[in-house]
């Protein structure tokens, strides 16, 4: 095995469980040991304006990006092929993509460039907080690019490679690193990178994404019962 080989493994064939074990388990050491960390920071009441249209716009792509990423790649793609062909399937991850994405980087740029311009979030902005930004644009550029990549190869043949390799790492797949030989390398940073950002992610304050999913379990609570003090028989004294 060559040098180059090996790093190739090691990037694609083992990184993957170590980031993702990193992800689960710091998340889950995080939450048990610093919750009052588990927070976003909010700074609303400064530009306000700006955040609004940021974090919107931002949020919004990003959660498109997202889910869009979750169910192209894990939907098996017998499944997948009932409903769209490959080709379409590939066209409509470019177009819905690249529109969230080109959201997502506009909201995000507007976040970074409010945070390091105004003096007073500034001096409450930590180096983590600038290098996950910066990790995030980053990808999200390395993400639109990936579009012009995805332009060259409209059989879907590309993306059928890609998402085989994605459903490898779920299912433990021997060998599934080879898949990626062979791509175009702004695929494979893209990859690298999402995996780095699985890595930080509970070192971060990203964790507080996971309150956000967790929220939906309000939807389904009990109704709360209220007593008011004392015996509930108790009559109620006559209002004057």
């Amino acid at each position: 095995m060559t040098t180059l080989s090996f790093l190739h493994q090691l990037v694609f064939g083992i990184y993957p469980y170590v980031a993702l074990a990193v992800f689960f388990l710091g998340s889950l050491v995080r939450f048990d040991r610093d919750q009052y960390t588990w927070k976003s920071d909010s700074s609303q009441l400064l530009l306000r304006r700006q955040l609004r249209w940021g974090s919107n716009l931002f949020h919004f792509g990003i959660l498109v990006v997202f889910f869009g990423h979750l169910v192209g790649f894990l939907v098996p793609e017998p499944i997948a092929e009932v409903f769209m062909t490959p080709t379409q399937h590939a066209l409509a991850a470019m177009v819905f993509g690249g529109v969230a994405g080109l959201a997502a980087i506009v909201g995000l740029t507007l976040l970074i460039h409010r945070r390091l311009v105004e003096p007073r979030i500034s001096a409450n902005t930590r180096p983590w907080d600038v290098a996950i930004l910066s990790l995030l644009w980053i990808q999200l550029a390395l993400g639109l690019w990936t579009i012009y990549e995805s332009a060259q190869h409209l059989d879907g043949a590309m993306f059928l490679r890609l998402v085989e390799y994605v459903q490898g790492i779920v299912i433990f797949r021997a060998g599934n690193s080879q898949l990626l030989v062979g791509v175009p390398w702004v695929y494979q940073m893209h990859i690298a990178l999402g995996l780095t950002i699985f890595l930080v992610f509970p070192f971060t304050r990203l964790a507080h994404i996971w309150s956000g999913f967790a929220s939906v379990a309000y939807l389904f609570r009990p109704a709360q019962l209220v007593r008011s003090r004392g015996s509930s028989t108790r009559p109620l004294p006559p209002r004057l």
